[in-house]
């Protein structure tokens, strides 16, 4: 990465969002209904874990170039506050993540509860990482 984005909080936040990812997704949050919404069955599960790997390792790049994207527009911002890391991880979660979501949402048939739960994730990680590295700089 180039010097200019702080590589420990940049990783840091991925490594955050990565773990909000398993327990939103978890049996302890969203797994359930998510899988409803899907139309997964337990079988269907089971086949997705066990190919995982490969999903685990593109979302934690995706949220690398996430989180290194954020850092450069908080430094475009100028005045950090972690207040600031959470407005501005708000915005793109609301602004971009959610409407992306939805308009993907519409034209895939899926119930709107597959999409509440994907943009509630993502809304939720993009404001965690906002604020995690608004506090590092």
């Amino acid at each position: 990465m180039p010097p200019s984005i702080p590589v420990v909080p940049v990783v840091a936040s991925a490594i955050v969002v990565f773990l909000i990812g398993a327990l939103w997704y978890s049996p302890i949050l969203f797994a359930k209904p998510w899988m409803r919404a899907h139309g997964h069955t337990e079988e269907k599960l089971r086949e997705m874990q066990a190919r995982a790997g490969r999903a685990y390792a593109v979302s934690f790049v995706c949220y690398l170039v996430m989180a290194a994207a954020m850092s450069v527009l908080l430094r475009r911002v100028g005045v950090v506050s972690v207040l600031t890391g959470i407005k501005l991880g708000a915005l793109l979660g609301v602004g971009f993540a959610a409407t992306i979501g939805l308009t993907a949402n519409v034209f895939s048939e899926k119930p709107l509860s597959a999409y509440l739960i994907d943009a509630g994730y993502q809304i939720v990680y993009l404001i965690v990482m906002g604020a995690i590295l608004a506090a590092w700089m």
